[in-house]
């Protein structure tokens, strides 16, 4: 184990805490998450015209999104092995720049299968770009300063939260949406630029051996930790989604809101989700598992509250805007969890992330779906509230493996 160690940190670059900080590069990075969410949920608000144009149904372009999907999983779980010894930075570009090539695809397919390559494309972005931000965070500044990057990154997410959806759908109604998909590309080139400039130069050393399988993970000294955290983690997006996904019919059918407010509303989510990854790194300054067993334990509140208040839009405002804060900003503590848990071992575990996020995210939205057409609202909400009760007894039986960890085996840490 020791050798396994020392191999490792060497191939990850210099510990924490002993280089300066890049947060130029932070910033390029947030542009790069923004331009990143954009592009993967930009079919949401085009359905209808790309449906027209492309001569396929509204779901067979939806595919796209589960696609993308999919491909992200599959590089999430291979791209550390993959990439071996390549200078980090130069990966982040090549993802950055298959992200405008994707744009570009999607934009100038002329049919349905150009357009899933294109989709495709941007779900290798999404797995490699997602798996590797804690370790790039770890090597852009110094380790006190590691949850306030992880807080940047994802504002660049929240921020397209809040603007992809509207400003999709009103571009599409502009200039086509083509054109939408292709005011992509140059948001992508900018952030290229912007990190070719700003990110410093993360060479792995050569005497350094491959990095470890992700699965390799589950063998080390650290496992327990790391089986019950990402199991905390998938239940947490699992019950989010089954919630989330079906927010909008909810509106429509039991709080009875026109459109237009359905929009406010998304957006008073999305603005409270800005707001939440600015707030967050403060809390996770002061414990990160306390902030992890707090947000969930929030969340599974607010979806038992949902079901008696769903008539009232005022209550349902208050809750969905509280859901926003807290749900955004989970991701930045989860982030932090795999830098704190794995250290040496940041890309492998951002890699196994990804894949446990998407996973889940893609069974809690199937499962709502089913529960919504079965049970209504009601049901689907209550199952979201235990699930996300779940996560927190795994949340405190994670904490609990790493204090034991911690105590077992001090030098590892």
């Amino acid at each position: 184990m020791a050798t396994h160690t020392t191999a490792t940190s060497t191939s990850q670059g210099p510990p924490s805490g002993q280089h300066p900080a890049h947060w130029g590069g932070v910033l390029a990075m947030s542009l790069c998450v923004f331009a990143l969410i954009a592009s993967e949920f930009m079919p949401v608000s085009l359905l209808t015209p790309m449906a027209a144009d492309l001569q396929v149904s509204e779901g067979m372009v939806g595919q796209g999104i589960a696609i993308s999907g999919l491909f992200a999983v599959l590089t999430s779980l291979s791209v550390s092995t993959l990439a071996g010894r390549m200078n980090r930075k130069t990966l982040l570009l090549g993802l950055t720049a298959i992200m405008a090539v994707s744009g570009a695809v999607v934009a100038l397919a002329p049919g349905y299968l150009l357009f899933m390559v294109g989709r495709a494309l941007i779900g290798v972005v999404i797995g490699g770009f997602w798996s590797m931000s804690a370790a790039t965070a770890m090597r852009l500044v110094p380790a006190h300063q590691v949850a306030r990057a992880l807080a940047i990154f994802n504002g660049g997410n929240a921020l397209a939260t809040v603007l992809a959806a509207p400003l999709g759908s009103y571009l599409g109604s502009v200039i086509g949406w083509r054109g939408a998909f292709f005011c992509l590309v140059p948001v992508s080139v900018l952030a290229l630029v912007w990190q070719w400039t700003s990110l410093p130069s993360m060479k792995v050393e050569r005497g350094a051996p491959a990095l470890q399988s992700i699965f390799g993970i589950f063998v080390e000294l650290k496992s327990r930790t790391v089986a019950w955290g990402m199991a905390a983690c998938g239940s947490f997006f699992m019950g989010q989604f089954v919630l989330f996904t079906y927010v909008r019919p909810f509106l429509e059918t039991v709080t009875r809101v026109d459109a237009a407010t359905v929009s406010l509303v998304l957006l008073v989510i999305g603005v409270a989700g800005f707001a939440g990854t600015a707030l967050i790194g403060r809390f996770l300054k002061k414990g990160l598992y306390r902030t992890l067993l707090v947000i969930p334990t929030l969340m599974a509140g607010i979806a038992a509250a949902l079901v008696p208040t769903g008539g009232s839009i005022a209550a349902v405002v208050v809750l969905l805007g509280l859901w926003g804060l807290l749900s955004t900003a989970a991701p930045v503590g989860w982030w932090s969890w795999v830098a704190e848990a794995m250290p040496h071992d940041a890309e492998a575990g951002g890699g196994l992330m990804v894949a446990v996020v998407q996973t889940s995210i893609a069974i809690g939205s199937t499962l709502g779906g089913v529960l919504f057409d079965s049970a209504g609202y009601s049901g689907t909400f209550l199952v979201a509230a235990a699930i996300l009760a779940a996560s927190v007894v795994l949340v405190l039986v994670a904490s609990r493996a790493g204090l034991r960890t911690n105590m077992t085996c001090p030098t590892e840490q």
